[in-house]
């Protein structure tokens, strides 16, 4: 998908009133403040939100340090990824 598909459907998934970036909308692929705000919107499926970021970044969502690291510090590009393939959005 590319940016713009990314941050149109988030946008659409949270109810919220898409804008293009360039018209002052956020964007999902690169500002990690947006994206948090958009993960709020998941509710009870923050753990399968957690599973899809494990599985783009191939870890696993464990205790274990080195994962959890690597999970915490994933890009605004790979949680808007994430974000979609939670709510089954996410399109090639």
């Amino acid at each position: 998908m590319t940016d713009e598909q990314i941050n149109a459907a988030i946008a659409e998934a949270c109810k919220w009133n898409y804008k293009p970036i360039n018209c002052g909308g956020a964007d999902f692929c690169t500002d990690l403040n947006a994206i948090h705000e958009a993960e709020d919107c998941l509710g009870e499926k923050r753990r399968s939100f957690a599973m899809w970021l494990a599985q783009i970044l191939d870890t696993a969502p464990t205790v274990d340090l080195d994962d959890q690291f690597l999970n915490i510090h994933a890009t605004a590009r790979e949680r808007a990824e994430a974000f979609l393939r939670t709510l089954g959005k996410w399109e090639e």
